[in-house]
């Protein structure tokens, strides 16, 4: 039997979401600020391309927190 779809912790969900994320982000710029002239060009590429989706996500989140809060109303 499929469980019920329990929506009360959605937004503390997301919200470790974006706090996660955001973290992640943070801890990619700062390696690639310390590290850039170390590795390849397509490793640093590689963690952009990452932080690039990371912040499509945060977006995605931010979104989702929203629908959340007017629904909450």
């Amino acid at each position: 039997m499929a469980k019920p779809d329990n929506r009360a912790d959605n937004a503390e969900h997301l919200q470790k979401s974006i706090n996660n994320t955001i973290e992640n982000l943070e801890q990619t710029e700062q390696y690639l600020a310390e590290h850039a002239d170390e590795i390849s060009p397509q490793e640093k590429q590689t963690l952009q391309s990452k932080n690039e989706r990371r912040e499509k996500s945060l977006n995605s989140f931010r979104e989702e927190m929203k629908d959340e809060a007017s629904q909450e109303s």
